[in-house]
């Protein structure tokens, strides 16, 4: 009877809460913390049970793919296994390959992470792979190779996760799988997690909380984002941007990058696709982007495929106010135009807008999936259709022969942006506007966040 009476008396407080203007609901809350970590508290110890197992595809993703995983510090170079996927639980005896091991100390201690790079494998052919700990295994897993390049594929993309990883941005990734659940690979747009603030490998932690199954039933590719760099000496005349600790032991991505970004550009191939991804934050920062726009010229026009995608963090066409990526259009974007690269896909300033120009490609996206989100810039209105504030969405990706056909979809699956890129031969590419089943543009309902600032809708 007490538990009654107190559930009727939290429904009158919501309801109560709920006839208020927003502004009085908003003071009404609390700013919820990045991570769900307490402080003192020890989530993510790395142990002898392997974890932070992801997929990512190697150069030819219907012969390879690599595998990185965490363990805690006392094992050195723990197998991968692998076999063909079969119906019995006998599948045969494995293939065992060794592992690359590198430490790392973090707030949650000593670990070390591995890598094995798995080659030789037929395309379109489902796998069955397990991760080795100490004295223990990971479960087995399952990853298809890239099928030969006019087979049908799926893919999703996801702009920034960020902040809040396994509060918010889980329901983002569980609708994306359900909304394409045959989808082999993942781009993830960049500020996969916030770092800087002592909570980094916490937030690593979250990040695969938040994906869950996703990084071993597909392959995951990520742009690296300018919140897995650090600012050291900061504030100093010796102030300079420093790549993170955990960029290069968190994913095994292929090293055929450019001049002075080898860590963190990278291309590889899947399934008739050419998948280039470049460094925004070392283009702008480090000086590096004459050297990324030279080999990303080599890398798209050997492209043997009808369709390409080039992947950044920072946008070539910013939709927030005050950035303004000059550096990005003056060296790379001339090359994107040159080879008419199909889909730019781009994270970094939490809105949703497209935005295309004379030609029907390339076709520029900026999209979020977490929790943080920006408030448009005019110019954004006045240039892309459809933009959107206050939203997480994810993007899924479909290639059938000629037809290239994208969807933006909210964190509840509603369809909010979509169109079709044709292949007529000779006569180009078309763009065709899908509008049927779109939901109206979404503005930010809130004058600022819930920690007072106006510049953003949420936190």
């Amino acid at each position: 009877m007490r538990a009654l009476k107190l559930s009727v008396q939290a429904a009158v407080v919501l309801a109560a809460l709920l006839c208020l203007p927003l502004a009085a609901q908003d003071a009404a809350r609390k700013h919820e913390p990045n991570t769900r970590v307490p402080a003192g508290v020890i989530r993510f110890s790395p142990s002898v049970f392997p974890d932070r197992i992801v997929a990512s595809p190697e150069q030819d993703a219907s012969t390879g793919f690599s595998v990185a995983w965490r363990t805690s510090a006392q094992l050195d170079a723990p197998l991968l296994q692998i076999v063909v996927a079969g119906d019995s639980p006998d599948m045969g005896v494995p293939r065992e390959i060794a592992s690359s091991s590198r430490e790392l100390r973090t707030e949650n201690g000593l670990a070390r992470h591995h890598r094995a790079d798995v080659d030789g494998l037929q395309p379109d052919t489902l796998y069955a792979w397990r991760v080795q700990g100490g004295g223990t295994w990971s479960a087995w897993h399952h990853t298809r190779t890239a099928a030969r390049a006019e087979a049908p594929m799926t893919l999703l993309y996801f702009g920034d996760t960020q902040n809040k990883n396994t509060s918010l941005t889980t329901r983002v990734i569980r609708e994306a799988m359900r909304h394409a659940p045959d989808a082999r690979l993942a781009l993830f747009a960049g500020d996969l997690v916030s770092g800087g603030d002592g909570e980094d490998d916490n937030e690593w932690g979250e990040w695969f909380e938040a994906n869950e199954s996703l990084p071993t039933s597909m392959m995951v590719a990520p742009a690296i984002g300018n919140h897995e760099y650090f600012e050291e000496f900061e504030d100093t005349p010796r102030e300079r941007r420093v790549l993170g600790a955990h960029w290069p032991l968190t994913f095994s991505l292929p090293g055929n990058g450019a001049a002075g970004a080898k860590g963190t550009t990278y291309w590889f191939d899947y399934q008739g696709v050419r998948v280039a991804v470049i460094d925004g934050t070392s283009a702008l920062d480090l000086g590096t982007a004459s050297a990324q726009a030279h080999w990303l010229d080599g890398v798209l026009g050997a492209n043997p495929h009808r369709w390409s995608i080039v992947m950044t963090h920072q946008p070539f066409f910013s939709p927030r106010d005050g950035r303004d990526n000059v550096l990005l259009r003056g060296h790379l974007l001339p090359v994107i135009r040159k080879h008419r690269v199909d889909l730019v896909l781009q994270g970094h300033d939490h809105l949703y807008g497209r935005r295309a120009g004379d030609a029907p490609t390339p076709v520029f996206v900026v999209s979020v999936a977490g929790a943080k989100q920006y408030r448009l810039s005019r110019e954004a209105r006045e240039t892309m259709r459809p933009v959107a504030e206050d939203t997480q969405l994810f993007q899924v990706v479909r290639i059938d022969g000629t037809r290239l056909r994208y969807e933006a979809r909210t964190a509840t699956g509603c369809l909010y942006d979509a169109f079709e890129l044709l292949d007529d031969g000779a006569a180009g590419k078309r763009l065709l506007e899908v509008q049927e089943g779109r939901i109206a543009e979404r503005d930010c309902p809130r004058a600022q966040t819930l920690k007072g600032r106006s510049d953003r809708c949420w936190e």
